[in-house]
């Protein structure tokens, strides 16, 4: 009986004259509240990846579901970059933007994300600067939700402004309505002219400074957006950051071939500049248990410089994704066995959790509101359906015994 106790009392049905209060508001009283408001967390499943394609245009039959694991795990947010994806020569550099290539990569991720019928992904911006490319994509249903994307690019290369290899993409996704927060998708190539040399990644170190100084995102006065890239509650870097390992060229060599990555991270210099608190100071980046991603001969599992003839060239990690921020919890860290460049290209996945502060005046949680209780009144109505129904058993059993 006390089920149909709780219907009564939850419907405000009055027994015996007296009126008894439901334990929470009707849905008019939340439709008026001016207090009212839900906080939620959303969890998110988000693929980052990199990758340095030298310059060589991809064939139409290039398969990017292995890089991307369309067929072993489900994402909902693909963020992709890409470098040297045209050649870093005079024409392209001082030339007009060449994008032809960058349409056939753009046709190939979404060749590769919408490959299973179930699947629908859309792109929320493609953004091309000379040799890098950026290329965000989210699942069609999160589409609506992704509000007040910007672009911004800096190039900080021959004079200090050129976009060659030392330039950055930067762009800004932030999602409204049911959630509040911002992320900011970096991507980056740091210098490269520097090779080996001692005190190379502090050349490095600057660039990555000049690039978090000099990004800025357009301002909306109605809107409290962030305007620099370390305002964002939560970035993610990536990209050829041509940090190496400082070991003899010989010797990283051949612990390379022994696999021993815990003698060579420690002398990697990203994974110094980390640990010490410098420019990176703050940012993760997943356990790395995988096999330097740079320099390989062409078409070959071989590393440059491992055949007798062959200019030496230290493998290096210099492909490498990086993040900062709450709510953020990486997954995943690995690297795809394409061959296509001297690169190889690398994933993470990650979790992020956004919190959702939504106010009863929204139509969306009216309509939540308004659908949950009508679902939860149909059924407390049928409660007390019953409960009239085996009164009226009761009282004609009375009376044929009376």
């Amino acid at each position: 009986m006390w089920p149909r106790l709780v219907a009564k009392k939850l419907l405000c049905r009055q027994r015996g004259g007296i009126s008894s209060v439901a334990d929470f508001p009707s849905e008019d009283e939340l439709r008026s509240s001016t207090f009212g408001e839900i906080k939620k967390t959303d969890k998110y499943r988000l693929f980052a990846g990199t990758w340095n394609v030298a310059g060589i245009p991809p064939s139409k039959n290039l398969n990017l579901g292995d890089w991307l694991e369309t067929e072993s795990t489900t994402y909902d947010i693909y963020i992709l970059g890409f470098q040297e994806v045209v050649p870093l020569n005079a024409k392209n550099v001082l030339g007009p933007e060449n994008n032809r290539v960058s349409l056939k990569w753009h046709s190939l991720i979404s060749r590769a994300l919408n490959a299973k019928p179930s699947s629908n992904f859309q792109c929320v911006v493609s953004k091309q600067m000379v040799g890098i490319m950026v290329s965000v994509w989210v699942r069609a249903e999160l589409h609506p939700f992704v509000k007040h994307t910007s672009v911004s690019c800096v190039g900080c290369g021959i004079m200090g402004y050129l976009g060659n290899k030392k330039a950055v993409f930067v762009t800004e996704m932030r999602r409204c309505v049911f959630l509040q927060g911002s992320v900011s998708f970096l991507r980056c190539v740091l210098s490269f002219g520097f090779g080996r040399k001692e005190g190379d990644e502090l050349h490095r170190n600057s660039n990555a400074m000049e690039i978090f100084s000099r990004t800025k995102f357009p301002s909306e006065p109605s809107l409290p957006l962030p305007k620099h890239i370390l305002d964002h509650e939560r970035v993610i870097l990536l990209g050829d950051l041509n940090y190496r390992i400082s070991f003899p060229e010989e010797e990283t060599l051949s612990l390379v071939l022994q696999k021993e990555w815990d003698n060579l991270l420690q002398k990697d210099q990203l994974k110094g500049e980390i640990t010490e608190g410098g420019v990176f100071g703050g940012w993760n980046e997943g356990a790395i248990d995988f096999s330097p991603t740079y320099k390989y001969c062409p078409n070959s599992e071989k590393y440059y410089g491992s055949q007798p003839g062959e200019k030496k060239r230290a493998p290096a990690w210099c492909d490498r994704i990086l993040w900062r921020g709450d709510g953020m919890k990486q997954t995943g860290y690995g690297r795809c066995e394409l061959r296509h460049s001297d690169h190889r290209p690398v994933r993470a996945s990650l979790t992020v959790e956004v919190e959702a502060l939504v106010h009863w005046g929204s139509s969306e949680t009216l309509y939540f509101v308004s659908s949950e209780l009508d679902r939860i009144s149909y059924k407390l109505r049928e409660l007390l359906s019953e409960d009239e129904e085996d009164g009226m058993e009761e009282q004609g059993d009375g009376i044929a015994i009376g």
